[in-house]
């Protein structure tokens, strides 16, 4: 599937190319973005990732108007040459200083929330990772530690709602299956 994408990416006339990689939590989102962007640097393409963690103002308010409208400001600024992004910083609960990126060939919005409506006009290519919402639960808490588990059932029901409503699978260009069978 890797070279799928790598050939679909490639095909994109875009300047940037703008990915969306969305799905529930755990699903594998992160890891294919870091993969692709191995990928498709050894192409001297120049690739960046935004994580949507770093978007969301915290757990109560994360797949809120608050991260449309950090997505639309990321989007609006990738004709200039330089993006600015709010980094929310999980252990103050607020957001911390910005990060500043040169506007890449290739940006890559990872994380959940991230191939909503506000923004598909403009992205060059979706992609949709799905995993079952307890295999997705057990990924999230060997990953992010134990202290998330009381946060998790409510975010997966937020996620679920978000989903629902934006017809994020639906709308995916790509959809992979974030555990396939062994």
């Amino acid at each position: 599937m890797i070279s799928t994408l790598l050939k679909a990416i490639a095909g994109v006339q875009a300047s940037p190319k703008i990915l969306t990689i969305d799905g529930p939590a755990g699903s594998g989102k992160t890891t294919l973005a870091q993969t692709l962007r191995e990928e498709v640097e050894r192409s001297s393409t120049s690739v960046e990732i935004i994580h949507m963690d770093d978007l969301y103002n915290g757990w109560g308010d994360a797949l809120t108007e608050t991260l449309t409208e950090n997505l639309g400001k990321i989007i609006r600024q990738t004709s200039l040459p330089t993006i600015e992004h709010p980094v929310f910083d999980w252990n103050s609960n607020s957001y911390g200083s910005s990060r500043i990126i040169s506007t890449p060939e290739v940006l890559i919005l990872e994380g959940v929330g991230s191939g909503q409506r506000a923004i598909r006009g403009e992205i060059s290519l979706s992609i949709w990772i799905d995993v079952e919402e307890e295999r997705g639960l057990e990924r999230v808490i060997a990953r992010d530690g134990e202290q998330v588990q009381p946060f998790m059932k409510r975010w997966q029901t937020e996620q679920a709602k978000h989903f629902l409503l934006e017809g994020s699978m639906g709308a995916a260009d790509y959809c992979l299956d974030g555990a396939p069978s062994a």
